[in-house]
């Protein structure tokens, strides 16, 4: 199976569901909310709410699940060892030692936790690029950022940028599959060895993924010139963005739902 089927962020799942006709501004403010909710509420409680959340988001979005639950394995590595720390660094009542290190109750509930963190943070995230086209996305980031035009912030190239990043995201790491495939046909192995022989086997492939990244960036940036690209000065929209009661409700829906698992972490902090 390609790696590229792991990766969710920058991914666009047309279909018809309720996630993808609510307007793009009203699904990245519920995002970037959600994301700073996960970090600043602190117990194990609060993170399951957000997780029983989390397969009602999915079913209404009418996106493969497994297209979702995908895009956690490329950070399973770092999940681990951010459970690691937690686990051995964390002090508290000692349930076991491992010759000097210690696993405390404490360390175990905020391994737990950590990891949740991290593994919502991407699902929510990819929920978000799988239920919204690329220029939607743009469109939406562009429209919040509107206030800061007034201060000669650029808001239209800060969105474009924001949103061809995302969508290099799975580019880059299908042409870094390809580069490893090719390697792996003249003899390469990327499987066996130590850490340190592991990496130094991908040494060869760096050199020609960074060399296809900028072949890809010149290519888009000659596109957008001979299409006379010139910021967002003067540009209209075939469908205007539009504000109505269907995002009311959704934000309402989830504005009541943080406030639950609010009061819900306050009484178990």
């Amino acid at each position: 199976m390609s790696f590229i089927s792991h990766i969710a962020i920058g991914q666009y799942i047309p279909a018809e569901s309720y996630i993808h006709r609510l307007d793009p501004r009203c699904k990245i403010l519920i995002t970037i909310i959600l994301m700073i909710e996960i970090f600043m509420f602190k117990t194990f409680y609060s993170m399951l709410l957000w997780g029983i959340f989390l397969p009602i988001i999915i079913h209404y979005s009418r996106v493969p699940i497994l297209a979702v639950l995908r895009s956690v394995k490329p950070i399973v590595i770092f999940i681990i060892f951010t459970s690691f720390i937690h686990l051995f660094g964390t002090t508290g009542r000692v349930l076991f030692a491992i010759g000097p290190l210690s696993v405390t109750a404490e360390g175990c509930v905020h391994a737990v936790t950590m990891s949740l963190r991290l593994i919502y943070l991407v699902l929510y995230a990819g929920i978000l690029t799988l239920t919204t086209s690329p220029s939607k996305l743009s469109d939406g980031i562009e429209s919040l950022m509107t206030p800061f035009k007034t201060i000669g912030f650029p808001a239209h190239e800060v969105a474009m940028m924001i949103t061809i990043a995302l969508r290099f995201i799975p580019t880059l790491f299908e042409e870094t599959n390809r580069i490893i495939k090719s390697q792996m046909s003249r003899g390469a192995n990327f499987n066996t060895g130590g850490l340190m022989e592991r990496a130094k086997a991908y040494i060869p492939v760096l050199i020609p993924m960074f060399a296809l990244v900028f072949m890809r960036a010149d290519t888009l940036a000659t596109a957008m010139e001979s299409r006379c690209y010139r910021g967002g000065v003067g540009r209209t929209r075939m469908h205007p963005l539009t504000w109505s009661i269907r995002e009311n409700i959704a934000m309402l829906f989830f504005l009541l739902l943080s406030v639950f698992v609010y009061f819900v972490d306050r009484k178990f902090v």
